[in-house]
C-alpha cells in the first residue's frame, strides 16, 4: 500500500508480518481458511517430522532445514510450491503456473490426494540428500 509520509513523500507500507501459519490463515476469508486449513493438514499427514513456518510470508513446511512445500492464497487460486517435480508433469498439467509452480482455483475441488503424494516425493528427495 502506498501512503504519504509527514514530509508528503510517497512511501510503501509493509505488508503485515506474518509470523505463525495460522496467523497466515486468519487473514482470509472463512471458506478460503477451510481450504488452507486441509491443505496444511494433508501436508501435516504426508510428513508429519516437518516443521512449520513463514517463508517469504507465505505457510512452509521445512524438512531438515530444507523448504519442503509452500501453499499461499489469491483471490482465486491456492498457490504450491516450489515447481513440481517431473515425474508429476501430465497430472498436474491442468494446473500448471507459468513458473511450475501449482494454482489450484479456488471454485474447483483441491486434489488432495496429489497434493500429497507430491509432498511424498518432495520428502523422499530431501531425505535422500543427507
Amino acid at each position: 500500500m502506498v501512503t504519504k509520509s509527514p514530509a508528503g513523500r510517497k512511501t510503501v507500507k509493509p505488508k503485515k508480518q506474518f509470523e505463525t501459519i495460522d496467523e497466515y490463515i486468519k487473514t482470509f476469508p472463512k471458506d478460503v481458511q477451510a481450504i488452507l486449513e486441509t491443505m496444511r493438514q494433508t501436508i501435516r499427514r504426508a510428513a508429519p517430522e516437518a516443521e512449520e513456518t513463514i517463508s517469504y510470508q507465505i505457510p512452509t513446511f521445512k524438512l531438515n532445514g530444507i523448504s519442503l512445500v509452500h501453499f499461499a492464497a489469491f483471490r482465486k487460486h491456492i498457490g504450491l510450491y516450489p515447481p513440481v517435480p517431473a515425474a508429476f508433469k501430465k497430472e498436474v498439467s491442468a494446473y500448471e503456473g507459468p513458473k511450475g509452480n501449482l494454482k489450484f482455483p479456488t471454485d474447483k475441488p483441491i486434489p488432495y490426494d496429489l497434493v500429497t503424494r507430491i509432498v511424498l516425493f518432495r520428502k523422499k528427495e530431501i531425505l535422500g540428500k543427507k
